[in-house]
């Protein structure tokens, strides 16, 4: 199963949500990200915190949904912030689609303990996420089911 995490940048939510996926994925899982309006590179702070964490930051790059046309995904997450006023992207096609909202840790004002705790708070909100999601038994989910515990997830 292939699940895209999407955000606007893809440069901080989407590459987090993607390493962390792919950190704890059982075979036959994989994740990739995408932006709608990709910044062309990942934020440093995104990868000392997935280092710190012990998750392997090596092919993570910013990219458009673009990058996927050739092999789509089976499921889309957007990770976009509706609360603040952010536009979610949109990945058309037979995907399921699901919204794991995130406030973005990189508009975080503060001192360096301020900006590392909201980057590690995000990183433990995905690995909630990821792990509920890799506990469904999708075995048992036809589409509808598992979409409606895709939406559960996202209230994690």
């Amino acid at each position: 199963m292939r699940v895209l995490f999407m955000c606007t940048a893809n440069s901080c939510r989407s590459i987090l949500s993607e390493a962390l996926f792919n950190h704890l994925a059982p075979a036959g899982f994989e994740a990739v990200s995408a932006g709608s309006f990709p910044k062309g590179q990942v934020l440093p702070r995104s990868l000392t915190t997935l280092r710190e964490a012990g998750i392997a930051v090596e092919g993570l790059s910013s990219k458009g949904n673009d990058a996927f046309a050739a092999n789509p995904p089976d499921i889309v997450i957007t990770v976009c912030d509706k609360a603040a006023g952010e536009a979610c992207p949109v990945y058309f096609g037979p995907a399921l689609k699901a919204h794991w909202g995130l406030e973005d840790p990189s508009d975080v004002v503060g001192d360096e303990a301020a900006v590392r705790a909201a980057f590690h708070a995000t990183l433990a909100r995905i690995d909630a996420r990821c792990r509920a999601f890799f506990a469904l038994p999708f075995a048992q989910l036809d589409r509808d089911a598992l979409k409606r515990e895709l939406d559960r997830i996202g209230t994690l």
